[in-house]
């Protein structure tokens, strides 16, 4: 690598890095070669721009044996420009056969004069690393400008129903971004050109737009004798844009029996400019090769614009003075709609309840899908209060874009409040989801919500759940933790979890965090003061004031599917694994309803609070109220203020004089809160407020303290405790889903024997003839 020092202070000098074999231009206007003495790259390197970072890194990648791809980049959340990149080891992830995980990168971060700074660095390789490399893309000249973007005579077949203007009808080039409907070979036109062979695609290779790479693949894939599809699309984190995308041979997968899970795909990414450059490419196929085979999957994109490749640039035709307008995209194959449809009629037909709805887009076609049964609608009206919007499927590459809505009932188990196939990870997709799950649950609203990040789904939760508390999904909070601290010595990793997970309040956690990265010097860190802004959402101190029953402190919690659907679950096999699954799930609730009636858990003490609380709670519930009494045994109470019917008392745990909380007693109302905030979070009183209690002499807890939805009777949604501003169209459906819910338990026990059968009949009957005297 050449070097160029700065005039600086002896002891404050500034390295400035230029790829290796790059002339520099001396005062006399003489280029003079640098050698090839390269250096190192470590934290505090600089660079003029991030393009020349990737340069460097590129060169030090071929002098140490191995080759370099660009990885993630960040965005300002205030200006939206470009913060950060990182360029990474060929072989980082696992997306290929031929990576192997390696953790090797350099990261550069813009800091305010405009420069570039090395920032974060991993240079050991998992993997054997060769001798020189050829570099993947072309060293830059200082004294020329880089060349334009590679334009290919790529065209698309003619569509007749279109009008194009004059220069696409003559058959000359179109200006970048624009697609001729004319040009491309078609046999059943005799004035058509025949095409040439298709350049080949390589890593570096440029285009204009999406739709200009899709065409050259196409073309390509005719040529070589295969079909193309369009696969996966990324979007960015902080705009919702699409960042980078994939098309396959149309064999990847296994969803059909024709495909055999072919490798052969080209991944396009956008760049800074506006272009696309294809950065991931596998050429090899699994199967055998038909030259000359035309592609159908030209002709359904070309006429088929409105559904076209790429939500954010527009198709131009030639002179008209209008766009197309911006088209979503869809990864919903079109095989699953007939599948489903005929799912849910059947489903409807044996379930008056089951509710289910289709998006449509501004032509008419089908977009995203919802479905709930009535089980689920009515355990939504029970537990819908704090809800997780699950999207694991986004972890992966999944072949189905299965989204659900999670509850958790009174034995903390995750219960099923609706699924939905999600066409695009647009704000409308999401806005439409949640509007649709919020009608299906006739308009009752969460108090709080787990979900990813991604600015469109911040957006829809603004939208559709105003007042609830968004928490972003702990899968995606520890993906970023892993990717941006794994540089980080391990104490400040060690104090970074201590901040996180021992911080009591709100000022405590924002005087640790402060305090941690002044320590190392990391008040520039775009990551940390960006997730830092976001706190609120995320941070165990900010979330403990808002309810979140059931959810743990650290967000984890088990699939509800378990391993039962994953990114090979084929479309013949879904509707069953996805029945097989929720019917396991539902046997596991009704387990647990049985033991919480006819198993009686033993009293550790003689309060009449505990025996209260067995009484009502389920066995799960029961059983952490038990924890919390017992422990509260350990803690010493202290009145320390008192004014009129307001008391507060300091609680600390014997022995350790560090574990201490303020709780707050009203007389008036037998209201109690605590610092730790264990009830407002969970619904379960603390060790601390108990404590209290037992010093107050208050034997039984007040009925505010008891949630319904903890109890042994929430499941069948006795009415009398909803809230007294639900509407009579909310009482009445509340009213149906409780009695059909207990009518099935008659007809599921009732027709397990003809002996049942005679008996449930009959408890029927004598209730009819109750109901029939009333009215």
């Amino acid at each position: 690598m050449d070097m160029e020092s700065a005039d600086t202070e002896p002891n404050n000098m500034v390295v400035k890095a230029y790829p290796l074999g790059m002339r520099i231009m001396n005062n006399n206007g003489i280029g003079e070669d640098e050698g090839d003495s390269g250096v190192e790259p470590y934290i505090g390197l600089e660079f003029d721009t991030a393009e020349e970072a990737r340069d460097y890194y590129n060169s030090y990648a071929t002098r140490t044996g191995f080759k370099v791809r660009t990885g993630q980049l960040y965005r300002s959340r205030t200006d939206g420009t470009v913060s950060s990149r990182r360029f990474v080891c060929s072989k980082e992830g696992f997306q290929l056969n031929s990576r192997t995980g390696c953790p090797a990168f350099i990261r550069v971060q813009r800091r305010d004069p405009g420069k570039w700074v090395l920032d974060q660095i991993q240079k050991e390789h998992n993997h054997e690393l060769g001798g020189q490399v050829e570099e993947t893309t072309p060293r830059p000249s200082v004294q020329q400008r880089a060349p334009a973007s590679t334009k290919l005579g790529i065209s698309v077949p003619h569509r007749p129903k279109m009008k194009v203007v004059d220069e696409a009808d003559k058959g000359r080039s179109c200006p970048s971004g624009v697609i001729s409907f004319k040009r491309f070979k078609g046999a059943e036109e005799s004035d058509v050109q025949t095409q040439p062979k298709a350049t080949e695609p390589y890593a570096g290779l440029e285009f204009s737009s999406a739709n200009e790479a899709c065409q050259f693949y196409q073309a390509y894939a005719e040529v070589v004798g295969f079909r193309v599809r369009i696969g996966q699309l990324f979007r960015s984190k902080v705009d919702g844009s699409i960042t980078s995308r994939r098309f396959v041979c149309s064999k990847e997968g296994f969803q059909h029996p024709s495909r055999m899970g072919c490798g052969a795909y080209m991944r396009i990414k956008r760049q800074d400019s506006g272009g696309w450059i294809v950065d991931r490419l596998n050429k090899d196929h699994n199967h055998e090769l038909e030259p000359g085979k035309k592609n159908a999957g030209m002709k359904k994109i070309t006429e088929d614009v409105t559904r076209g490749l790429d939500s954010v640039d527009l198709i131009e035709l030639n002179d008209f003075s209008h766009h197309i307008s911006k088209a979503r995209e869809n990864t919903i194959g079109k095989e699953w709609y007939p599948l489903l449809f005929d799912y849910f009629q059947s489903k409807q037909a044996e379930d008056m309840g089951f509710f289910y709805a289709v998006e449509l887009d501004g032509n008419g076609s089908c977009m995203s899908i919802f479905w709930a049964d009535s089980r689920s609608r009515f355990a939504c009206s029970q537990f819908g209060d704090a809800v997780v919007f699950d999207t694991s499927y986004r972890k992966g590459e999944y072949s189905v874009p299965f989204a659900m809505f999670i509850g958790f009932n009174h034995h903390r188990q995750p219960v099923l409040l609706g699924g939905a196939l999600v066409a695009d990870e647009s704000k409308e997709a999401f806005s439409w989801l949640f509007q649709t799950w919020l009608r299906a649950m006739s308009g009752r609203r969460p108090r709080s919500i787990v979900a990813d990040q991604d600015l469109p789904i911040q957006q829809a939760v603004a939208q559709v759940f105003p007042g609830a508390h968004h928490r972003f999904s702990a899968w995606q909070i520890r993906s970023k933790e892993r990717e941006n601290l794994r540089s980080f010595p391990n104490e400040f990793k060690y104090e970074y979890e201590k901040c996180l997970y021992q911080s009591q309040t709100t000022v405590e956690f924002d005087t640790m965090w402060s305090a941690l990265v002044n320590k190392y010097g990391l008040t520039d860190n775009m990551w940390l003061r960006e997730i830092y802004e976001k706190r609120e959402n995320w941070v165990p101190a900010y979330l403990r004031a808002s309810f979140f029953g059931g959810i743990p402190v650290n967000g984890t919690f088990e699939p509800f599917y378990g391993t039962s659907l994953s990114s090979l679950t084929s479309l013949r096999e879904f509707i069953s694994r996805y029945e097989q699954g929720l019917e396991q799930r539902r046997e596991e609730e009704r387990k647990e309803d049985f033991n919480s009636y006819n198993l009686q858990p033993f009293l550790q003490t003689k309060e009449p609070v505990e025996e209260q609380c067995r009484r009502l709670y389920t066995l799960t519930i029961f059983r952490i109220f038990q924890s919390e009494l017992a422990q509260s045994y350990n803690y010493l109470g202290l009145k320390t203020y008192e004014e009129g019917a307001i008391s507060r008392f300091l609680v600390r745990k014997c022995g350790n004089e560090n574990e201490k909380h303020a709780v707050t007693f009203s007389a008036s109302n037998l209201n109690a809160s605590c610092s730790c905030q264990m009830f407002e979070y969970e619904g379960l009183l603390c060790r601390h407020i108990l404590k209290v209690f037992n010093l107050l002499d208050i034997r039984e807890l007040p009925s505010g303290y008891i949630l319904h939805r903890w109890t042994k009777n929430a499941e069948f949604g006795f009415v009398r405790d909803v809230e007294s501003g639900v509407t009579s169209q909310d009482l009445k459906a509340l009213m149906i889903w409780s009695l059909r819910e207990a009518a099935s338990k008659y007809i599921e026990f009732g027709t397990s024997s003809l002996e049942k059968y005679k008996l449930a009949y009959e408890i029927m009957r004598e209730g009819g003839k109750k109901l029939c005297w009333q009215r």
